[in-house]
């Protein structure tokens, strides 16, 4: 019942993320969210942790764009100075953000991922999507009704998700 919501890995953090998993499934493009999953909703612009995972893409031959469902002000303010394309205001989890992300970078559903870190947006958009989906745990919690309820939420749904939970190089 809950599979569609279910990512097909599952990180505590973008830096537990290790190189080899992106060679192993063949990625050369990856999506990203930004609040929660890059940087805390409170960050302005990346961070240093941010940048360097970036980086990283950036050295192993992985293009990426951002695809964020907050508004044009915010992902502008964050993405500034990065020359990096973005899309705000994408409605995850509709698949239309997700297919201009690819269209523009020149991806296939084949070698690029999703990286976010929530079941509702992220993981079921790129599961809709048909591309790879990576779960990161929030980097803070934002203290609304509304978060509080989705993240419950998404405790239920994930409760009984087991399968590609770990990920062990050279299996």
């Amino acid at each position: 019942m809950f599979k569609k919501f279910y990512p097909d890995y599952r990180f505590r953090t973008v830096d537990d993320i290790p190189d080899g998993f992106f060679t192993d499934n063949n990625i050369k493009y990856a999506v990203l969210d930004i609040d929660n999953t890059l940087v805390p909703y409170t960050a302005a612009a990346p961070d240093e942790r941010a940048l360097r995972f970036l980086k990283r893409l950036e050295g192993l031959g992985i293009g990426y764009c951002f695809v964020s469902n907050n508004h044009a002000d915010r992902v502008e303010q964050f993405c500034a100075g990065l020359s990096i394309f973005y899309i705000s205001k994408a409605r995850k989890p509709f698949r239309g953000g997700i297919y201009r992300a690819m269209r523009h970078m020149g991806a296939a559903r084949n070698n690029t991922v999703l990286i976010g870190d929530q079941v509702f947006t992220d993981i079921y958009s790129a599961n809709r999507a048909g591309i790879l989906s990576v779960m990161v745990d929030p980097i803070e919690a934002k203290e609304t009704p509304f978060f509080g309820f989705k993240r419950a939420m998404e405790k239920i749904v994930l409760r009984n998700y087991r399968n590609g939970s770990e990920y062990n190089a050279g299996n």
